[in-house]
């Protein structure tokens, strides 16, 4: 079992930045493929980004690639999101969500294959 607990999300103008983070508890961490998803009000929940269980490899939504950076520290059991170039359609509540893969997966972009899930945080962003 993996809890996960989303961090740092807040109000913040058109054009700035937020560094979301996730804790997540257990000893196995780095043996999970994680990312990020979030969903607007009125919207379904979309995929954002996602790192496999080292961080060598990761993946964006066409929305947020340029502008956002996933990245993890596997010895703090730490997700981050670095999100840059904030625009008022990044509002929504953001979640991360973890899926054991061993040290042999990758990374995965659909909602279905991630097991655990954290509540989120909500960003919103001012025009």
């Amino acid at each position: 079992q993996v809890q996960l607990v989303e961090s740092g999300g807040g109000l913040v103008q058109a054009g700035g930045s937020l560094r979301l983070s996730c804790g997540a508890s257990g000893r196995i961490f780095s043996t999970y493929g994680m990312g990020w998803f979030r969903q607007a009000p009125g919207k379904e929940r979309e995929f954002v980004a996602a790192i496999n269980w080292s961080g060598g490899s990761t993946g964006y939504a066409d929305s947020v690639k340029g502008r956002f950076t996933i990245s993890r520290d596997n010895a703090k059991n730490a997700l981050y999101l670095q999100m840059n170039s904030l625009k008022p359609e990044d509002t929504a509540v953001y979640y991360c969500a973890a899926k054991p893969t061993g040290i042999s997966g990758g990374y995965y972009y659909t909602e279905a294959s991630y097991d655990y899930w954290g509540q989120g945080t909500q960003v919103t962003v001012s025009a």
